[in-house]
């Protein structure tokens, strides 16, 4: 409400459910600002490429771990068991970035974080659940392994897919702390750097001071908020469905 409403009610009222005078200002302002707009592209770029590289390699990985014919298979477990308990540490992982020329790209944000181990596990037993006759079935009608995991396995595993997908998508639509490890180039920050520097820093290098800055300052940093939350809050109701059979997964049925 207060997004909707005037700096002088905000700063006069303080807490209210209603305002007084509605206006959309905050939101004009932000529209019309330069960065904001530029930061809220990189930031949907940076989710939607991000997520399809994390649920393609996810489902790829998970799928071939899941077959006791794979050679090497108690080892790739026991190496993405590892990778939960230890963690390379920023240091190491940013040198092996700069190593890799990925500095100042979002290649560095997609890849470092390509495939959550946790996922990965919970979709490998989720193909195991899956009964092995519609496997011998699809390569009986000629499926090779990719097509029979494109046509077969991910359909019957849509609770799974669309539950990570939400969970990808959620990490990188907030990404910050990567994006400003990683990301030295401002004109290529997501969403959330710039959400920050308006929250938390009084001065904020990225929004010149104006006399609509100083109008609007309370309602834009609030409507700010609700322009980052409003993605994911119209995502949702389109996976609930799968969502909620997808937090069951893994779990002990008595």
């Amino acid at each position: 409400m207060s997004s909707f409403s005037t700096k002088q009610e905000v700063l006069t009222r303080g807490f209210f459910l209603i305002p007084h005078e509605w206006t959309l200002g905050a939101y004009r302002y932000l529209m019309n600002n330069d960065n904001f707009v530029e930061s809220l592209f990189n930031a949907v770029y940076i989710t939607a490429i991000g997520t399809f590289i994390n649920i393609v390699l996810t489902s790829l990985m998970a799928y071939g771990m899941s077959k006791s014919w794979l050679k090497g298979r108690k080892t790739l477990n026991f190496l993405v068991l590892v990778t939960m308990i230890f963690s390379g540490g920023i240091i190491p992982t940013f040198l092996i970035m700069k190593g890799l020329h990925l500095l100042d790209s979002y290649w560095a944000i997609w890849l470092g974080g390509a495939i959550a181990p946790f996922h990965l596990i919970v979709m490998r037993s989720f193909f195991q659940n899956i009964p092995q006759e519609l496997d011998e079935a699809g390569h009986i009608d000629g499926c090779g392994e990719f097509r029979l995991l494109v046509r077969i396995i991910l359909p019957l595993a849509m609770p799974a897919v669309a539950t990570f997908t939400l969970f990808y998508m959620v990490g990188h639509w907030n990404t910050y702390f990567t994006a400003i490890l990683y990301i030295n180039d401002t004109h290529r920050w997501p969403l959330q750097v710039i959400l920050r520097q308006m929250l938390i820093t009084n001065t904020d290098s990225s929004f010149e001071s104006s006399v609509i800055d100083y109008q609007f300052g309370p309602p834009v940093k609030m409507a700010a908020i609700v322009v980052t939350a409003l993605p994911l809050l119209v995502v949702y109701p389109f996976l609930q469905k799968y969502f909620n059979k997808g937090m069951l997964l893994g779990s002990v049925k008595g």
